[in-house]
């Protein structure tokens, strides 16, 4: 992920460029770079060093969002509905 792709989610899901400590934020990057690494695997299957990060960041992704569960059910919603986690 570039530079500006991360600045561009930041803006998106944040209330400015320097909110990046939003869960919100932080499960869109991380659904961000899950996505690229899923693509990654299609062609190295035998990757299995970067299949443990992938699943240290699905593991991240899934508890930042019980917090937000647990705090504010709205913001999971939508944020579930934008990102197109749940099918």
């Amino acid at each position: 992920m570039t530079k500006e792709e991360k600045l561009e989610v930041i803006k998106k899901y944040g209330t400015n460029e320097n909110d990046s400590g939003k869960s919100e934020v932080q499960v869109a990057l991380l659904t961000k770079r899950i996505n690229d690494l899923t693509s990654h695997f299609n062609v190295h299957k035998k990757d299995h060093h970067s299949r443990r990060g992938l699943m240290m960041m699905v593991g991240k992704r899934r508890r930042l969002l019980d917090y937000l569960v647990d705090k504010d059910i709205e913001r999971y919603r939508t944020i579930i509905k934008e990102l197109n986690i749940r099918k």
